[in-house]
């Protein structure tokens, strides 16, 4: 398709202005948390005399080194298992024909359409049974199998797009499922395991419900728990409540700019696709 000059001029001047739309409230928030503890954020301006010492105030009352290390560790354990369950689950449903896999389809996609909080007080008496209530291990195990509807539905949806011809070539060559799995449909499924881990991370880093729930220690919630440390006292500090939720924000939009090619990467894959 050719794209004239004007429609080209166009589009990057709507590029620019969503870019300035996107980019403004982080701006708002950061001269916010650079403004005097005891005082109310009030416009969009540059303070005289920033108080970058609000982040370390912050980062000390929030106590967001524990809720990192706390959060890094529920991270570590959901994002890996839940891609190995998806990877093996979507492919079994995409590429094998496996007895009742439209049933299980079905019963992923219905998984899809139950509201989450509407499960949440069921999971907390039924982990209360398992004896995990007020652990770390009370937010990894609901969130892996909440996870897996969409997760599955994802690279079920991959190895569908993928032609059966390398599959029925892998098999004259005498490939095994396994065999064909690992030597040809995960080095395929790069895009599609990098967009979903990012997925998986963001809302794990990002749960805040959950472990509010199912722990009452605050040391070993998420990240997005240490916002509820400015409770009380802090509440009307909100300076030092901008600078804390710029360092919650912080490692979500790091991660998404490092790994931004493999995400983009996914979805082009799967318009082309389409």
């Amino acid at each position: 398709m050719i794209v004239n000059r004007t429609e080209l001029i166009v589009g990057r001047i709507l590029l620019v202005v969503i870019l300035l739309l996107t980019l403004l409230p982080f701006a708002s928030m950061l001269t916010a948390a650079l403004q005097s503890p005891d005082r109310i954020p009030n416009g969009f301006a540059w303070p005289t005399d920033p108080h970058w010492e609000n982040f370390v105030t912050a980062f000390l009352v929030g106590k967001i080194g524990t809720l990192m290390l706390s959060s890094l560790f529920i991270v570590a354990i959901v994002v890996p298992v839940s891609l190995v369950f998806a990877t093996l689950a979507g492919y079994a449903l995409g590429n094998l024909r496996i007895p009742g896999g439209r049933a299980v389809l079905i019963g992923m996609i219905v998984g899809l359409t139950i509201p989450f909080e509407a499960i949440v007080i069921p999971l907390y008496y039924q982990l209360t049974s398992f004896g995990v209530i007020n652990t770390q291990w009370a937010v990894i195990l609901p969130l892996i199998g909440l996870y897996m509807p969409f997760s599955v539905f994802w690279m079920r949806a991959h190895f569908i797009g993928v032609p059966r011809e390398l599959s029925e070539a892998a098999r004259v060559d005498g490939a095994s499922v396994w065999q064909e799995l690992r030597r040809i449909q995960l080095p395929l499924a790069r895009p599609a395991l990098s967009a979903l881990g990012i997925l998986l991370f963001l809302w794990t880093w990002n749960q805040f419900l959950l472990p509010l729930v199912m722990i009452d220690d605050p040391d070993k919630r998420t990240m997005a728990g240490a916002l509820g440390a400015f409770q009380g006292q802090y509440i009307d500090t909100l300076p030092l409540l901008f600078a804390a939720s710029l360092l919650v924000m912080l490692p979500t939009v790091a991660i998404y700019i490092i790994f931004q090619r493999q995400f983009i990467g996914a979805l082009l894959q799967g318009a082309v696709k389409g």
